[in-house]
């Protein structure tokens, strides 16, 4: 996903194993500022960081203390379990080290260590986790990993957006990899295209958002091999295995880029028609690309259209 149209003040880095793009419509130093928090939440969040929230939560089943942020990504992303009625589950990190997905992606070092050894099946689903949030501390329980995955990002692009216009800039969008949060009040709308699955070079919509959260999630977008069996990202919390879909990338607007995110994982995991009433259901628009690189629309995605 790409900011089509930047506003004047723009920060390209790498974070969350991703590729982040700051822009705002305010004052310049509040990029370096954003650029801070994002690699705040990344200590804060990472699997691959030993010393971060999320994995030292992952290495015992007893309470660990952890910062107000990690509280609410838990809080959330059990709320998304509950929401999608377990279409979209954060404890399949097991089956993801076990199917492979151990190390870091990235050119940066990184490792997931495990309380338990790593096993493929239906994920334990969260909840039993606990949150404490007088003592700022969770306890996920006996054989239960966390994954911050998508999530993670999405609330992350929520947070530094909404604090940028908070600390004085009129409008910000905050990108990291696919998860697009816009807040404030822009003169137009912000134009997010989206990318074919088939095609990096091409895109299949450009989307004109004044506010809120955007979302593209794919099954092409972040692969590899497994024992010669190709593998990606995105597991059926149900058999612990990658989805098996006719749906390539899903595409979500919503008012919160965290949700986005969930619906996308959510309805990816469906068939095309079935997934857009979801979508529709959960009053938000989106746009499908199946295995054929034909292209579904909830009915009201054109007011979007740039």
């Amino acid at each position: 996903m790409a900011v089509v149209e930047p506003a004047p003040l723009t920060s390209y880095f790498r974070a969350m194993g991703s590729d982040v793009v700051l822009v705002i419509d305010g004052p310049a130093h509040l990029l370096d500022a954003a650029e801070s928090r994002v690699e705040e939440l990344e200590r804060s969040w990472s699997r691959f960081l030993p010393d971060s929230d999320i994995s030292l939560m992952n290495l015992t089943a007893d309470w660990v203390t952890v910062s107000p942020d990690t509280i609410m990504l838990v809080d959330h992303a059990v709320s998304a379990w509950r929401l999608t009625h377990g279409a979209f589950d954060p404890t399949v990190l097991s089956s993801l080290v076990a199917n492979g997905y151990v190390d870091s992606h990235t050119n940066v070092a990184g490792h997931t260590e495990l309380s338990q050894p790593a096993r493929s099946g239906p994920a334990p689903g969260p909840a039993g986790i606990e949150i404490d949030r007088t003592a700022s501390r969770i306890r996920l329980g006996d054989g239960v990993g966390f994954d911050p995955g998508g999530i993670g990002k999405g609330l992350a692009a929520d947070l530094v957006a909404t604090e940028l216009v908070a600390r004085g800039a009129a409008a910000a969008i905050v990108a990291i990899g696919g998860d697009v949060r816009v807040a404030g009040n822009a003169s137009s709308g912000w134009v997010v295209a989206v990318e074919d699955p088939f095609d990096s070079e091409s895109t299949v919509f450009e989307l004109s958002v004044q506010a809120g959260g955007v979302c593209t999630s794919s099954v092409r977008s972040n692969t590899w091999i497994e024992d010669g069996v190709p593998m990606h990202h995105l597991i059926n919390p149900r058999s612990g295995t990658p989805i098996e879909s006719s749906i390539v990338s899903a595409t979500v607007v919503a008012g919160e880029a965290w949700m986005a995110e969930v619906l996308c994982k959510a309805a990816i995991a469906a068939d095309p028609i079935p997934a857009l009433d979801f979508l529709t259901s959960a009053g938000v628009e989106g746009l499908l690309v199946d295995v054929d690189g034909l292209v579904w629309r909830t009915p009201l995605l054109e007011r979007f259209a740039a």
